[in-house]
């Protein structure tokens, strides 16, 4: 049986996720602050970490940190506000498997606990499902926008030379699937394609990941490890947000380019290692070097050629594009067969501003997917926040007042949902999730007829 331990502060939603889960057949384990859930965590071993973000002693990014340093292979799944969006995308960077935003819905949840433990146990999957995947999000980050096509023209340009590459830009536009285009492209395409998230690595971990490690060389050292540099011989190492990787671990880091040798923690004896590097960062790290932060003689030796990634915001002519790729994921995942999106949907992803990138917008297609009940996804399946953030930014007038966008906002959804349930206030009231009397008093407010 697997254990969970959740997280958060409200009792109400420790108890409800505590049933849904032992009723799934897990271990579910709660506590209401991040001091008692570090406590539990040094007695006993869990399979999975649900926690809530904010939380009233520990930041959210803080206790993620501690816990991937105490469990580095134990998935975490943040629990967020549609407020907190750009945070929980970088907290998947520090080391978070997903995040989930409230409401929780249960399906949702169990969707990925289920996806979260299967990772962790090692892929069940046969060699050929996946080089099937790897070979879709290759096809995927091809999009149409300029933007795109020139993002091509720099893999198609770069991918046959053994020269070092940067890929700069935000959290969740997609720099892995273009660091995987250029290993596919690549005359090492036959080799390993090996990826480490250097922001969910520790000091005394960043060591023994990237190198490896002998035997009884530090405390918990109970077996030779083989390092990643040597796990990706003859193919490609992929280092993601490589800014986080401290002073120490630079230094190291740059004689392993510079020699093409590593050596493991607590070893006198040098390893050849043959291997391409490519790295990602959502940081100018030009910034970081002036700042000292990253040393200069490293971002030279990795600043062969550089490609930025932009943001989905900028890529206006991908989003239908991407948005159709995510809902056959989702169709799939979910076993549904949803056939596309409704026009007015289609006009919101357009109008969004998507802080999260391509790992938000995976997540809202997903979830609307999932709390879709007809053959479309409409308005009514979308966050408000996507509602409320295209509104926004739709209406540039001098003096326009927050309140009332919102207000127009909110009746739009009403009327809408009205419609889907052929104006059943009960039903429609259970699909808003509000009580019929909140229904009719907003009814009455916006003068919505019936």
């Amino acid at each position: 049986m697997k254990k969970i331990l959740i997280i958060d502060d409200d009792p109400t939603i420790c108890l409800m996720l505590q049933g849904l889960l032992k009723r799934k057949g897990f271990d579910a384990d709660t506590v209401f602050s991040a001091g008692e859930a570090l406590k539990r965590l040094e007695n006993i071993q869990f399979d999975l970490v649900l926690s809530d973000f904010r939380l009233p002693d520990f930041d959210g990014l803080e206790l993620l940190q501690k816990i991937k340093a105490m469990h580095p292979h134990v998935p975490v799944i943040i629990m967020t506000s549609y407020a907190d969006i750009r945070t929980a995308v970088n907290a998947i960077k520090m080391g978070a498997y997903e995040y989930v935003t409230k409401p929780l819905n249960p399906d949702e949840i169990l969707l990925l606990i289920n996806s979260a433990l299967e990772k962790s146990e090692e892929p069940k999957s046969s060699k050929k499902t996946k080089e099937k995947k790897k070979k879709d999000e290759i096809e995927f980050v091809r999009g149409n926008s300029s933007n795109s096509l020139q993002i091509d023209q720099y893999i198609k340009l770069v991918a046959p030379t053994d020269m070092s590459v940067i890929i700069e830009g935000e959290s969740g536009t997609g720099k892995e699937i273009a660091a995987r285009r250029i290993h596919h492209d690549s005359k090492r395409k036959k080799k390993a394609f090996v990826a480490v998230d250097c922001g969910a690595l520790s000091n005394d971990l960043a060591g023994s990941e990237l190198f490896g490690h002998i035997k009884g060389s530090f405390t918990g050292a109970i077996n030779d490890k083989e390092g990643q540099f040597e796990a990706a011989q003859g193919g490609t190492l992929f280092l993601d947000e490589i800014g986080n990787l401290s002073y120490e671990i630079q230094i190291k880091l740059l004689r392993a380019l510079q020699e093409r040798k590593v050596r493991r923690i607590g070893s006198n004896k040098d390893i050849d290692v043959d291997v391409r590097i490519v790295v990602a960062t959502n940081e100018d790290l030009s910034v970081s070097v002036n700042k000292g932060d990253f040393r200069e003689d490293l971002y030279h030796r990795l600043n062969e050629f550089k490609i930025t990634v932009p943001a989905l915001r900028d890529r206006n002519a991908d989003i239908e594009l991407f948005a159709k790729y995510f809902l056959d994921l989702s169709n799939h995942e979910l076993n549904k067969e949803i056939s596309g999106f409704s026009a007015e949907v289609l006009e919101k992803f357009k109008s969004y501003s998507w802080p999260g990138n391509l790992r938000e917008m995976r997540n809202v297609v997903r979830r609307s997917v999932l709390l879709s009940p007809g053959e479309e996804v409409e308005l009514i399946s979308l966050p408000n926040e996507i509602l409320k953030d295209s509104a926004a930014s739709n209406i540039i007038v001098e003096g326009s007042n927050l309140k009332l966008i919102q207000a127009a906002n909110e009746k739009e959804l009403i009327i809408s949902t009205l419609r889907k349930v052929n104006y059943n206030k009960s039903k429609a009231a259970r699909m808003l999730n509000i009580d019929r009397k909140t229904l009719y008093n907003k009814i009455k407010q916006y003068g919505i007829e019936i």
